[in-house]
């Protein structure tokens, strides 16, 4: 029974210790910039890199169904021990801007075999209440996705690479605890055979189908959101050049806020409903968008980054529970290859939104470029809208 009670915790924390590696090259861009000569586009790179990773490396685990037909946690420790080794990669002198992506990418690739299966270990614990549950574990991907910034921050007067082993001790640590402290969950239903007809068919599903088109609309504002923070904050500084901002630490702040609205969102979902409390966040993340360029213009700091940390927060708060209706709508036996199939589209999306603002940031006024992200959610409530609509 005491051990029971670890579970969730030892999940939670070991998808925070893992997940720190996605944003660890954000974390110390400028650094990467100046050290290998790169340019300024090279935080859209680098970025897109670790999605493109981790869209491979679902993709591959999606048509092999390999977190239904091997033991999670260990899928979960061999993937932190190879996604530490690539990020600590950077440190090498001799990197370039294409050596650097390949490891990036190559980290994103085994990031696959963290966070979805993290949600895996979680929907085979908890059959009830997996809201909740989820809401603690993207919480903790929200944080872990943050801590970069924070390593940064508090690691200043230390060598930049302080952060890329600071993060990938971590993972490696996260990674054992999975593999010590939690086993094969009750609900879990082991598939011996492959499948790989299991990518297309859980498609055909309509209730799937409408959750997983409304989570594609969340993607495709999330990580560009996230990517985009730091810049977000600069150009505020252009704007108003009398404002003194500490970037890294408000970058933490804004993104790791949101760890916080996803376990609220879980636990409200237990009283509203699961798919309500989810609509009800797009919503709030698409009036971010639209109204964006407005809040460049206000003179109030405190306003701006009350507005950024509201935005941090809403911007996540739909993720686990969407991920909710995801394991909910699709059968046991393919349940991780469905959430693995999901994350592969919807990190598919987040490149094209990435890279367009990557573009555009250079063409238009920056404080414009935002609104763009508005697309996905509209369309994402659309798609929930018709679910709503039929079941009525």
């Amino acid at each position: 029974m005491k051990k029971s009670k670890l579970i969730l915790p030892v999940i939670v924390f070991s998808q925070f210790c893992c997940t720190s590696l996605w944003f660890a090259g954000n974390g110390i861009m400028n650094e990467l910039i100046a050290n290998f000569n790169l340019n300024t586009s090279a935080l859209g790179h680098l970025t897109s890199a670790v999605q493109f990773g981790f869209i491979f490396g679902t993709l591959i685990f999606a048509i092999l169904t390999i977190v239904d037909r091997f033991s999670p946690s260990k899928v979960f420790l061999t993937c932190a021990i190879f996604g530490s080794l690539f990020n600590i990669g950077i440190i090498w002198e001799q990197n370039n801007l294409a050596s650097i992506l390949l490891l990036r990418f190559t980290t994103g690739f085994f990031l696959a075999g963290i966070y979805p299966v993290g949600m895996k270990i979680a929907a085979d614990y908890y059959e009830k209440g997996l809201g909740k549950s989820l809401g603690f574990l993207v919480g903790a991907l929200v944080i872990g996705t943050a801590f970069p910034h924070l390593a940064k921050e508090i690691t200043e007067a230390f060598p930049w690479k302080s952060v890329l082993f600071l993060t990938s001790s971590i993972a490696l640590t996260g990674g054992v605890l999975m593999v010590l402290l939690v086993p094969n969950g009750p609900y879990r239903k082991a598939v011996s055979a492959l499948n790989t007809t299991a990518f297309f068919s859980v498609f055909r599903n309509r209730k799937f189908r409408s959750v997983a088109f409304g989570y594609f609309g969340h993607m495709w504002e999330l990580y560009a959101f996230w990517a985009f923070v730091p810049i977000i904050l600069t150009t505020y500084g252009v704007v108003h050049p009398e404002a003194t901002l500490k970037i890294p630490l408000l970058s933490f702040i804004v993104i790791g806020m949101g760890g916080l609205a996803c376990i609220i969102g879980g636990y409200i979902s237990q009283t509203f409903g699961t798919k309500q409390v989810a609509r009800m966040a797009l919503f709030f993340s698409c009036l971010c968008c639209l109204v964006s360029p407005l809040i460049f213009m206000t003179n109030s700091v405190e306003l701006f980054i009350g507005f950024l940390i509201f935005w941090g927060m809403v911007v996540i708060a739909d993720s686990p529970l969407f991920s909710t209706l995801v394991a909910q709508n699709a059968s046991a036996e393919i349940k991780g290859t469905a959430l693995t199939i999901v994350n592969c589209i919807g990190f598919s999306i987040t490149i094209i939104s990435i890279q367009i603002l990557n573009v555009i940031q250079g063409i238009i006024n920056p404080t414009y470029i935002y609104t763009l992200l508005a697309i996905g959610p509209i369309l994402g409530l659309i798609a929930l809208y018709e679910k709503k609509a039929k079941t009525t």
